[in-house]
């Protein structure tokens, strides 16, 4: 299968490309080309601008794949742009879990949010709000190309030791310093999903008989109170947090939780969120200081 994958170079898009390799499939990233990648003669390259619909015409106008996974459409501008000129049997858009905002709760199940019936709006990312403009993303697929067979996967937080925003590594970095945080949803319960998970659950999809919203996130919440307390117990540190203190990168996240059936009920199995968070943590004490 000819699969062209938008964002395969960072992150969970590392995953994702390794998963499709190992399956056997003819494999391309579209890229900037600015961050190099291991894929070595694995895979082909394309050199692109995401946001310049003649540089995407030029790249990709008349070419056909079985599947496109866009992990960089932000906006419903990026949707067109990219399937004006491509040709693709699937496309998946990675979405957001943002799209339910601002009525976060446990359980949120993908009807709770449809795009398809959404008033469209042609933007660009600044135009609008991170969640409206993913929905907007998400209005585009679904409105403007009907015909289009297309999956929109709705990720939480994703968290892993590629994590080159460093999320998590934010909490524990300041606890082993001793540096003041400003943390106001301790207690919150917070979906997350590991990056190698999502990148397999992209691949899953490719092949999978799954259209429409999907979420994906692994099984079960955790708290950063939780997060907190292994870390100190770990680090044999305290937290130091306070309003003064370095704002954390996920404040004013509420409890919520998704609901997964849709996608367990094609196949794939989410891990339990324990399994993963925790040997994370030790990951960024042990190989970091």
């Amino acid at each position: 299968m000819k699969v062209i994958v938008l964002g395969g170079t960072k992150f969970m898009g590392v995953h994702l490309v390794n998963e499709l390799i190992s399956a056997g499939h003819d494999v391309t990233i579209a890229t900037r080309g600015k961050t190099p990648d291991t894929f070595g003669n694995k895979v082909d390259r394309l050199i692109i601008d995401r946001k310049d619909p003649t540089s995407l015409r030029n790249a990709l106008k008349g070419k056909h794949y079985n599947v496109v996974i866009d992990n960089i459409a932000y906006a419903s501008n990026d949707v067109k742009y990219l399937l004006d000129v491509l040709s693709a049997d699937k496309y998946i858009l990675t979405s957001t879990v943002s799209v339910y905002a601002p009525n976060f709760h446990e359980n949120m199940r993908e009807q709770e949010v449809d795009t398809l019936t959404l008033p469209l709006k042609w933007c660009n990312y600044e135009d609008f709000p991170y969640d409206e403009v993913k929905r907007q993303a998400e209005a585009a697929l679904f409105q403007a190309y009907p015909s289009q067979l297309a999956a929109a996967v709705r990720f939480p937080y994703i968290f892993g030791c590629d994590d080159y925003t460093k999320r998590l590594f934010f909490y524990i970095d300041n606890i082993i310093n001793e540096r003041p945080m400003h943390i106001d949803n301790l207690t919150a319960r917070i979906s997350f999903i590991n990056s190698q998970e999502a990148g397999q659950f992209l691949a899953h999809v490719a092949t999978a008989p799954i259209a429409g919203y999907v979420n994906a996130a692994s099984n079960g919440t955790i708290s950063l109170s939780e997060i907190i307390g292994y870390t100190e117990k770990l680090t044999s540190k305290k937290a130091i947090i306070q309003e003064s203190g370095a704002a954390a990168p996920i404040n004013t996240a509420p409890n919520f939780g998704l609901d997964t059936s849709k996608a367990t009920n094609s196949g794939f199995k989410f891990k339990h969120i324990n399994d993963w968070v925790y040997p994370l943590i030790d990951y960024w004490v042990n190989n970091t200081y």
